[in-house]
Parts: C-alpha cells; structure tokens; sequence
C-alpha cells in the first residue's frame, strides 16, 4: 500500500480526533502517556498525517504527534499519539509515519524521544528499553514497554529523572 505523509494542518484535526478514537477508545485518556500531553500542545513541525487510497479515495488513515517534555533539566520528545487506521496496520504506514517524523527531529536538533509502545515494533526505528531506574513517569507505566530513541549520539545517557511535561 501506498501512504502519502503529509504535515498535519488544522483542517485534519476532526479526522484525526476520530481516528483516535477508533484506534485507542475512550479509555486511553486515562493512561500516563495521555495524562502527560494534557494542555501540552502537540510539536507542529513534527505532527503528520497519512493518507491512503481506499475503495478508489483518498483518506487519512494515520497520523503521529510528539510533546515536548523534560527529564532533569534535559528537553527532549514523547511520541504519541501514533494511530493507524484499523484496515491498514501491518503495511507499513506507521513506520513511515514515524521515520518521517523522526528525521525531522534529528534535523531540528532534538536529542532523544521517549514512548510508551511494543518494544519489538518500535525497535524497527531506533526504539531501545529504558534501563530501569533511569527515568521515573508521573503516573503507572509498564517498565518493559517504556522506551527511548537517541536522535543524537548519546543524546539519551546523561538524561535521568523525573518525567515533566515541556512547554
């Protein structure tokens, strides 16, 4: 399948709301990774969309979004939300969506991203457990499932701490 990644614009954000819901429902407002993007507007360079032909048109059927956060006195990224359209995960549009983006990043200086996801997907970009203890979320996270992508080189090891939402 092919995916048009485009920057995300204000016009998409209807869809992009309902595909949010389609792809994590309500309860994902609940979760740490939710609660730490509460008021914290996404990074607009960095938010993107993708599209896809289905059935002969042309719709969104992913998009990704990182927040700025800081952990100890260091800036640094929270990837996520990433949701794909149900019919079209597995083909490769959330990799694209988050090489896109991650490139972006690395271009714009950013040293190192941060999720909550499945480490053997997220290892396909770079994504790498977070030793344990090194960082500390304001709210339950599963350890094996927080990870980190150095967008630098050792843009990642001096940073420890508590998890802050950035500005």
């Amino acid at each position: 399948m092919v995916f048009d990644i485009l920057p995300e614009i204000p016009a998409h954000e209807a869809d992009i709301e309902a595909l949010h819901d389609l792809s994590f429902g309500p309860g994902r407002f609940a979760k740490t990774a939710y609660r730490m993007r509460e008021g914290v507007p996404p990074v607009a360079s960095l938010s993107f969309v993708a599209f896809a032909e289905i059935e002969g048109v042309s719709r969104m059927v992913g998009s990704i979004r990182f927040s700025p956060l800081v952990i100890g006195g260091a800036n640094g990224l929270l990837l996520g939300p990433l949701a794909m359209d149900p019919s079209v995960r597995g083909q490769g549009g959330g990799l694209e969506l988050m090489r896109t983006a991650l490139d972006v990043a690395r271009a714009e200086g950013h040293q190192f991203v941060i999720l909550v996801g499945d480490a053997s997907y997220y290892a396909k970009v770079g994504f790498k457990q977070v030793p344990p203890g090194k960082i500390t979320l304001p709210g339950p996270v599963d350890k094996s499932r927080l990870l980190y992508c150095e967008l630098e080189p050792g843009g990642f090891q001096a940073v420890s701490g508590m998890v802050e939402k950035g500005a």
